[in-house]
C-alpha cells in the first residue's frame, strides 16, 4: 500500500455500479415477492442495546458482535441479525396490529468473522416474518415465500433444496434416546455442526456432552431416517408422533402449493440460534458448493422473552452474499441495463440553450438524458453517446433547428429520421410524465 492510500476494511464491500446493479436486482425481486405474499416492509436501527443479542442470540453470533460502549456509557452493538429488533418492534405495538402480522425487511447486518467465499463481515439480508399464527399453514407459507424469493431470480428445483426439520421433533427424539432436557441445547449445537464437521466431528461433540458410544450411534442413525420411518420407528412416543404429524402437514401443504420437488426432510437440521422452538429450515444449493442461502424457523417464545407479548412467530433470513455467488455460478446475473435513453448532440454552440430546455422536458417525462458538458465536435459527441450506452441520439443542427426539427438516430440500427422539436419537448396538451416520446 502506497503512502497515504486508504483501503476498505477486510470483509466489507465497495459497491461499484455493476455490483450495485446486481444488489438492486436482488432487492427488487425480494420486494416483488414480499408484495405478492401480502408482506409490508419495515426497518430498524443498525445499532441496538447489546443486551438484545446477548439474551437470546446463539453463542456463535454473540461471539461475533461488533460491540462497544457509546459516549453515553451504553453497551451497544451493530445488529448481527434482524429477528431481535423485529421482536422488539412488534412487542412495542402488538395490541394495535392486525394478526397475523406479515412484515419483511432488507437490513444490512454486521458480524466479525473470517471473510471467505459466501461470508463477509457485512451483508444484506431479506427477513420475512409472520406473527400471531400457530397453524402449520403459516410454516408452509413462510417456506413458500423463501422459495419464491429465489424462483423470482431464476433459480429452480434443480438449483436449490429446502431442508426442513422441527426442534420439537428432535427434542422428543432426544428424550426417547435418554438425553436429558438440560443437555438438549448442547446436543442441538452438536447436530447443527454436522454439515461443517461431518459425523466424526459431531460424535466428538456429543461425547463431550455425555452422549457417546452406542447412544451416539443410535441417535445419528435415527436422524438419517426419512420422516415417515422416523415416526414409525418411534411410534410409541406421543411427543414424537405429534411433532412428526405436524411436520408431515407442513410438507403436505408445500406439496399442494407445487413445491414438493424443492423440499426434503433433514432430521440433523436444528439451527444454532437459541430461540427456535418448532419448524426449522435452510435453503441450500443442490451442488453443496456454497453455504446455506437462507435459514429460519418458528420462534414462538421470543417476543414474550424480549417484550412481554406472548405471540407465536416464525420467519427467515436470506443473505445476499451467498445468493449473489449462486446467481453468478448459474449465469443468472442480468446484463447491465442501458443507462441513457437519449444523448443530445449539438452541432454548434448556438444550439446549446435549446438542448438544455429539451433535456429538461425529456427528463420531466421520465427519460434518461445526457449531453456533452464541453463544446466538442460531433464525432466526439457520438463517441460519448456510444460509451454511455445511449439508445438514440437527438442531433440539433442549425439548418434543422431553423425548420423546427431534430434528427433522431437509433444507435443500434443507425436509422435516422426527422422529428418536430415541439413534439420531442412534449409541448402538446395532455402529455403525461414518463410516456413514450417520438
Amino acid at each position: 500500500m502506497t503512502s497515504g492510500e486508504i483501503r476498505g476494511l477486510p470483509g466489507f464491500r465497495d459497491f461499484f455500479p455493476e455490483e450495485l446493479a446486481l444488489r438492486r436486482h436482488i432487492f427488487s425481486a425480494w420486494r416483488r415477492v414480499g408484495a405478492r405474499y401480502g408482506f409490508t416492509e419495515y426497518d430498524g436501527p443498525p445499532l441496538e442495546a447489546l443486551e438484545l443479542y446477548t439474551r437470546k442470540s446463539g453463542e456463535e453470533i454473540v461471539g461475533q458482535l461488533y460491540e462497544f460502549e457509546d459516549r453515553g456509557g451504553r453497551a451497544v452493538a451493530l445488529r448481527p441479525e434482524m429477528t431481535p429488533t423485529f421482536a422488539r418492534m412488534i412487542a412495542a405495538r402488538a395490541a394495535g396490529l392486525a394478526k397475523p402480522v406479515r412484515w419483511f425487511s432488507i437490513p444490512q447486518l454486521f458480524r466479525y468473522e473470517r471473510p471467505q467465499r459466501g461470508r463477509l463481515r457485512e451483508h444484506f439480508q431479506l427477513n420475512m416474518d409472520i406473527v400471531g399464527e400457530t397453524n402449520p399453514l403459516a410454516d408452509s407459507e413462510i417456506i413458500s415465500a423463501g422459495i419464491d424469493a429465489l424462483r423470482e431470480l431464476g433459480l429452480g428445483a434443480a438449483d436449490i433444496v429446502v431442508r426442513i426439520s422441527d426442534r420439537r421433533l428432535i427434542g422428543a427424539l432426544l428424550d426417547v434416546h435418554g438425553i436429558s432436557s438440560e443437555d438438549h441445547v448442547a446436543v442441538f449445537g452438536a447436530l447443527d455442526r454436522i454439515e461443517k464437521e461431518g459425523e466424526d466431528g459431531v460424535r466428538a461433540r456429543l461425547a463431550e456432552n455425555g452422549v457417546g458410544g452406542e447412544a451416539a450411534t443410535r441417535l445419528l442413525a435415527a436422524i438419517r431416517l426419512p420422516l415417515e420411518e422416523l415416526a414409525a420407528a418411534h411410534g410409541g412416543d406421543e411427543a414424537v408422533a405429534e411433532a412428526a404429524d405436524r411436520l408431515s402437514t407442513v410438507f403436505a401443504h408445500l406439496g399442494a402449493t407445487g413445491f414438493a420437488d424443492f423440499v426434503s426432510f433433514d432430521a440433523g437440521l436444528v439451527r444454532g440460534l437459541a430461540y427456535y422452538t418448532g419448524t426449522v429450515f435452510e435453503i441450500w444449493d443442490r451442488r453443496d458448493e456454497l453455504r446455506a442461502i437462507c435459514g429460519g424457523g418458528r420462534y414462538d417464545d421470543l417476543l414474550k422473552a424480549l417484550g412481554g407479548v406472548d405471540l407465536p412467530a416464525l420467519g427467515f433470513g436470506m443473505g445476499d452474499v451467498v445468493l449473489a455467488e449462486l446467481l453468478r455460478d448459474r449465469g443468472l446475473v442480468p446484463e447491465a441495463a442501458r443507462r441513457v435513453d437519449d444523448y443530445i448532440v449539438c452541432v454548434s454552440d448556438a444550439e446549446r440553450p435549446l438542448a438544455l430546455g429539451l433535456a429538461r422536458a425529456l427528463r420531466d417525462r421520465g427519460r434518461r438524458v445526457l449531453y456533452d458538458l464541453r463544446s466538442r465536435g460531433v464525432g466526439r459527441q457520438f463517441k460519448a453517446a456510444n460509451q454511455a450506452g445511449a439508445g438514440r441520439t437527438i442531433v440539433l443542427g442549425p439548418q434543422e433547428v431553423e425548420r423546427g426539427v431534430a434528427v433522431l438516430r437509433d444507435m443500434a440500427s443507425g436509422e435516422e429520421r426527422e422529428v418536430a422539436i415541439e413534439s420531442l419537448a412534449g409541448a402538446r396538451s395532455g402529455e403525461t410524465r414518463g410516456e413514450e416520446v417520438p
